[in-house]
């Protein structure tokens, strides 16, 4: 149970960054380091608020977005 809790999304991020996130798939944090930040930021509701929470969320956990596009 304590594992599913560090994978989930980042509090702070917004429904609209959640339902964008959803629609690729994404539902844990550790899903999201298979896309690049360009690629974040084009989904509709997805912005520069969403992606600082969720680079600092992975960066505390020791992973980064990929960097390949």
């Amino acid at each position: 149970m304590k594992e599913q809790l560090e994978g989930a999304l980042p509090k702070g991020i917004g429904k609209p960054a959640q339902r964008a996130l959803a629609s690729v798939g994404v539902s844990r944090l550790d899903q999201v380091t298979r896309f690049t930040e360009a690629q974040l930021m084009a989904l509709h509701g997805v912005g520069p608020k969403a992606i600082g929470i969720i680079k600092a969320a992975l960066e505390a956990a020791g992973k980064s977005l990929s960097k390949d596009a």
